[in-house]
């Protein structure tokens, strides 16, 4: 969306739904913070997201005590974004036209750690009965493939945890590949679509190649939240 004022509008609604129906204006140093989100390119989902990331850990504290505002969001939402353009390919461009930003350095989880919480992912899915025809059973051999990895990731070192990871990268592929798979025709032109409106802001600011290779990211991780696959791979 390229008009700040319709953004901010789309931000003030959500986060009234949100907050249960309290009105909470987004006006001030806090539209020029919203007003700035748009200009820098970040999608509406990528706010929500940022929102609700936000909203989760506040509920965890206990009972609400307030409505929230939007000032008290933003470090979410910048997250939620940092994960986006890492996710579609974008991380070195700049997103205020001026010079590139650099990615904030990151603390991964143990290799054990991740595949925990993986397979607690995964195994969630595959009870959720949610999932596509066919693709139950595919998840299946993943999960008994990592499970077995598991127990011994903490003593993988050199080149045995190099493997480990690279098959980690491989089956997320598969898997993601897969998932788009099971689309059809009208459904992938729709997951398209999201993808170029999300990437929009950013079209003007990418060689062509790199723009399709982003489209094509960005469909990824589009279709992996329709079927709600964790991301296997570790970076």
């Amino acid at each position: 969306m390229s008009d700040p004022a319709a953004y901010c509008r789309e931000v003030e609604s959500y986060l009234c739904r949100k907050n249960d129906g309290h009105l909470i204006r987004v006006v001030g140093p806090a539209f020029e913070q919203v007003t700035g989100w748009c200009r820098r390119g970040i999608p509406l989902k990528v706010v929500y997201r940022g929102i609700d990331r936000y909203f989760e850990r506040y509920y965890a504290k206990g009972p609400r005590r307030r409505p929230v505002r939007i000032e008290f969001c933003e470090a979410d939402v910048l997250d939620v974004f940092d994960d986006w353009r890492r996710a579609v390919g974008i991380v070195s461009l700049s997103t205020d036209g001026v010079a590139a930003e650099e990615a904030r350095e990151r603390r991964h989880p143990g290799l054990g750690t991740h595949l925990q919480r993986v397979l607690e992912r995964l195994t969630k899915l595959v009870a959720s009965e949610t999932l596509p025809r066919g693709f139950e059973e595919r998840l299946n051999r993943v999960i008994a493939d990592r499970d077995a990895v598991r127990a011994g990731a903490k003593g993988l070192r050199g080149e045995a945890r190099a493997q480990a990871l690279d098959r980690l990268a491989m089956l997320d592929r598969e898997l993601v590949s897969a998932a788009r798979g099971t689309l059809d025709g009208a459904a992938q032109k729709a997951v398209r679509r999201e993808a170029l409106e999300e990437l929009a802001p950013f079209r003007e600011r990418m060689p062509p190649e790199a723009f399709e290779r982003s489209i094509d990211a960005c469909v990824d991780r589009l279709v992996r939240e329709r079927v709600g696959l964790p991301t296997i791979a570790l970076d």
